[in-house]
């Protein structure tokens, strides 16, 4: 009688809510199907960061750093290493990083060109300077055009 009880409640477990419910599927955003949000977010900059001297200083300043590595130059391989730094309340450089990979020997000159790289205008936000994450492509061969990443869009620097 015991093992008919116990069976008896095994069998109605998944009835009573006891059975565990299949996991939902992640949510997975779309650039296509993402909306602006309804308010800026608190740690959005008024004002984004610049370059000591503007665009003009910052290409002549890649002209100039930019030291073409050999072994990609045998590859012929050109195009920009996409790399992200931080610009801090100071305008300091920090956290160097390559985001998008060209080759090993141009993401070494790259990571040696940020370090370079005097300290910028730095971010404010209601007139406080405040520390903002900076997407930098480096140029490299043919690549002429720098686009820096804005918090609200795109600038082209020519």
């Amino acid at each position: 009688m015991k093992i008919f009880l116990l069976l008896l409640l095994l069998v109605s477990l998944p009835a009573t809510g006891w059975a565990q419910h299949p996991a939902k599927a992640p949510v997975v955003l779309k650039s296509g199907h993402m909306q602006a949000q309804a308010k800026p977010a608190a740690n959005r900059p008024d004002v984004p960061p610049q370059f000591p001297g503007g665009a003009q200083a910052l290409n002549d300043f890649f002209q100039k750093q930019v030291k073409y590595p050999a072994a990609a130059r045998d590859k012929s391989i050109t195009g920009s290493v996409v790399t992200s730094f931080t610009v801090g309340v100071d305008g300091r450089v920090s956290n160097p990083a390559v985001t998008t990979s060209l080759s090993p020997e141009c993401d070494a000159e790259a990571l040696r060109v940020l370090a370079q790289m005097p300290a910028w205008q730095p971010a404010t936000r209601k007139g406080q300077p405040v520390a903002v994450q900076v997407r930098l492509p480096v140029p490299f061969g043919n690549s002429t055009i720098v686009e820096v990443e804005q918090p609200k869009g795109k600038m082209k620097f020519e």
